[in-house]
Order: C-alpha cells, then sequence, then structure tokens
C-alpha cells in the first residue's frame, strides 16, 4: 500500500498529535508510535500545577534517584503474591518492625502496608469494631449500637468509615480558637457502645495534635471507675513520621496505655511517592483474628489483612531504602531542615503586619497556617489563595475550619524537604505582592474565588 504524505510526515517528524484531538470519550480505532504518545501525554501534563509549588499537599514529591530506579525496577511486583515474592513480604515485616520499635511498642506485635492511610484507618477501625463485638458476645451483651469518638478536625475518612461500616459517628465539635480535642471534650460521648477513640497526630488544618496523654489518662480512669476497656487509635497519617524525630519526648505513642493502634502515612513525611501507608497495633492480641483471611489462591497459603488485594511491591521497598538509607539521625536531620524553614516563614508572615500566625508556639507539623490581620478591606483569605496561584503558581489552600469553628478561614502553606530558604523569602514576597494587588483591585470575582485551592487532607 503506498504511503501517503501525512503518514510519511508523521512517520519522519511525530507531530500528528499536535494538529488531532486527543483521544478522550471512544475507544481509539488505531495507535500511536511510543514517542508520539509520550509527547501527548507530555504536553497534557505541562498545563498541570507545578508539584514544587503546590504547599497544600502533604504527599512526597521528590525522592532520590536510587530511590526512584528501585520503584521503576519493581513496578511489575505484585506484592499481594506472597509465593512468588517472598523477599517483598519480608520487607514489608521488617518495616512493620521498625515502625513498632519507632513507636514504642513493648512487645512482639503485628501490622501491615496499605495502599494509605486511608485504608489503614478503615483496617484499625474494623479492628477496634470486631474486639469490642468479642467483648460484648462474651459477656452476653447485644452488639446492636457500636459508636465511635472523634473530633471534627479528623480526617473525613474516618465519617466515612462508620457510614460504611455502621457505626455511629460521635463527632466532637471544635470550637473558635480551639482546634484539637481533650479529654474533656471527649468524656460525655463515652458509654458500654463505644468501640474506641480516635485522636489525631498533626491535624491536616492546623497541624496540632490532639490531648492524647489527657485523653489516655481518662480512658484509664474509665476502666478503673466503670469497667469500661475502651481502646484509643492514634491517626498518624501526617504526625507519625514527625512527632518521633522533632518532639521524642513527646508521648503520644504505645508509651501511652490505651493507645492499641496507629495508622501512618508512607507518602507524607515518610518521604515515599504515593501510596503507601502503615498500620502497627500495640499487641498481636489487638488485631481481630476474625479480620485476618488465610488462602491459596497463589500458590501458598498465606494470611491476609486487607482491603486491597493485587498491588505493586515498589512502594514497600522504596519505604525500607528510606528507613535503612536515613535511620533516626537522617529522618531527625530532614524533619529539622523543615522544621527551620516553616518557623523562619512564620517569622516572615509575621513580620509584614499582614497576617496572624497560628499556634507556632506548639508542638506543630512542619508547616505554617495563617491568616489574615489588620485591614484588608474587600477580601479574605481566599481571594489570596486565588491571586497567590494566578499571579506566581503557588497553591495554597484557604478554607473554613469544622464546625463550631467553621466562622474562622484560614491559609495553610506546607514546607517540605524540597523547599529552600531562598524560596520561603520569594514566597513571602509574593503573598505580599497577591495583598497589594487585592488592595488595589479589591476582592477576585466569585467565580474565581470557587477555584481557590480549599481541600485540606491530601
Amino acid at each position: 500500500m503506498a504511503t501517503t504524505r501525512d503518514e510519511r510526515s508523521t512517520a519522519l517528524y511525530g507531530n500528528r498529535f499536535l494538529t488531532e484531538e486527543a483521544p478522550s470519550t471512544v475507544f481509539p480505532a488505531n495507535g500511536m508510535s511510543p514517542t508520539d504518545t509520550m509527547r501527548m501525554l507530555d504536553e497534557d501534563l505541562a498545563l498541570e500545577g507545578d508539584p514544587m509549588r503546590n504547599l497544600a499537599t502533604f504527599v512526597t514529591t521528590w525522592m532520590e534517584p536510587e530511590a526512584q530506579r528501585i520503584i521503576a525496577e519493581n513496578l511489575h511486583r505484585n506484592f499481594i503474591d506472597h509465593a512468588e515474592y517472598p523477599i517483598s513480604a519480608e520487607i514489608e515485616q521488617r518495616c512493620v518492625r521498625m515502625l513498632a520499635d519507632l513507636f514504642h511498642a513493648p512487645g512482639e506485635t503485628t501490622g501491615c502496608r496499605t495502599q494509605g492511610s486511608s485504608e489503614a484507618i478503615m483496617l484499625g477501625a474494623l479492628s477496634l469494631k470486631w474486639k469490642w463485638k468479642e467483648r460484648r458476645e462474651a459477656a452476653g451483651l447485644s452488639v446492636d449500637k457500636p459508636n465511635l469518638v472523634f473530633g471534627g478536625d479528623v480526617h473525613v475518612v474516618w465519617e466515612k468509615f462508620c457510614r460504611y461500616f455502621d457505626v455511629e459517628p460521635r463527632i466532637i465539635p471544635l470550637a473558635p480558637d480551639k482546634y484539637t480535642i481533650g479529654p474533656d471534650d471527649v468524656a460525655p460521648h463515652l458509654d458500654e457502645n463505644t468501640i474506641g477513640v480516635a485522636a489525631v497526630l498533626g491535624t491536616t488544618f492546623t497541624g496540632h495534635m490532639d490531648d492524647i496523654v489527657g485523653i489516655n489518662g481518662l480512658l484509664l480512669d474509665v476502666k478503673a471507675d466503670r469497667g469500661l476497656d475502651i481502646p484509643l487509635h492514634v491517626d498518624g497519617a501526617s504526625g507519625g513520621f514527625v512527632w518521633p524525630f522533632l518532639y521524642p519526648d513527646s508521648a503520644w505513642d504505645f508509651r501511652l496505655e490505651q493507645v492499641r493502634s496507629i495508622n501512618v502515612s508512607g507518602h507524607k513525611y515518610g518521604l515515599v511517592y504515593p501510596g503507601i501507608g502503615w498500620l502497627v497495633f500495640r499487641e498481636e492480641s489487638d488485631l481481630a483474628q476474625d479480620l485476618v483471611f488465610y488462602e491459596n489462591y497463589l500458590g501458598k497459603t498465606d494470611a491476609t489483612f486487607t482491603l486491597n488485594f493485587s498491588t505493586g511491591a515498589a512502594m514497600v521497598l522504596a519505604q525500607y531504602y528510606n528507613f535503612v538509607r536515613l535511620g533516626r539521625e537522617g529522618y531527625t536531620y530532614v524533619m529539622s531542615q523543615m522544621q527551620q524553614n516553616a518557623r523562619v516563614l512564620a517569622a516572615n508572615l509575621r513580620d509584614t503586619g499582614r497576617f496572624e500566625v497560628i499556634g507556632d508556639d506548639a508542638e506543630q507539623l512542619p508547616l505554617v497556617a495563617f491568616r489574615l490581620a489588620g485591614d484588608h478591606v474587600g477580601y479574605d483569605e481566599s481571594d489570596v489563595a486565588w491571586q497567590l496561584a494566578a499571579e506566581r503558581g503557588w497553591m495554597v489552600p484557604a478554607y473554613t475550619l469544622p464546625p463550631d469553628a467553621q466562622g474562622v478561614k484560614i491559609l495553610r502553606a506546607l514546607v517540605k524537604e524540597t523547599m529552600s530558604r531562598a524560596q520561603v523569602d520569594r514566597l513571602t514576597q509574593d503573598i505580599v505582592t497577591a495583598c497589594e494587588t487585592l488592595d488595589l483591585k479589591g476582592g477576585v470575582h466569585p467565580a474565581e474565588r470557587t477555584q481557590a485551592k480549599t481541600g485540606t487532607g491530601y
């Protein structure tokens, strides 16, 4: 068959995708060359935001070249196939044991990798429900009305768990100038049907921790006075890789008796690309055995505790790479560098006279939560977020806090290892410039304001 001029030009120059619409609605009848396909995707992705300027996401956006090589070379490994890939399974358990040590587990325990903290929370909360059910049935009591207690500062996945698995959520409201919860908030919500209390280590809203020590003390008193053994789960999705290194003397983990399980996101401050999370129990007995499945689907009998089945081993291996590459000393160094730059950004913003910084005198994630102060007639934090993105491409979320603090709107900038001191100073100036623009023109159009970044939990 004769080659047309267009076909010959496409073969020579690879420009076909530049003059044709990208496939989007129907399965394409014909394919295209690898180079054309790659270039088409690159052209699309070039219009996305720059991950280095995304100060909204907690998720890791940079890893060392050696770690990237490990990931690339192991994308084909199906982690769940322990018969074929037993070393990957062993490396998972090495990571679990290292995390148990980091979180001060008193002895041998168990845990697992998950797709992220969302799956880890689902599994941890399911175990809370099943252990409560075991205790109730052993005492001949009803298991009809389980409830779970947590604050309005949690990630939405906690509410999802309650809806998906038929548990009553007892959500403690926040208040202006009170963005975490403590024992006095929790106490009125506890009863014999409470499967557990969830406390947050490093909220996505302001980066602070619930009063975990105080809640643990309350649960010990409830156990002694009322005979109710209510476990405490710590949602350390963001803080589980921060507090052990920045605040090693702060007790929040298995040093506290009622803390029975902890989740943490490896793809946040664990410094691994998405998606990898971890669930660790205080003791093996804290995992409800009814939730463990034994199967020989892939040629070997394995115990599985997971909502997902097939998933890649690459991020498990990348997490282990970071653990042995950095160790305690390295993680402490990285976290300290981020914290140092966060403190500089907080001081810079405060010195402008335009902003109030929230809670930087307390234990906090390496971030800056701030809001407008003084005169700013005609615009608010959402306008600043939009103007900053429009002028300089920075993605800084603006959002209202959960009930009953919904009248408080704040901005939040994460300071990660990819942000240098020079970038901190540039960000400060760009924020001031955005405010100066708003001083002149007033607030942005409502249509623009709706496009400002508002998500807090990614």
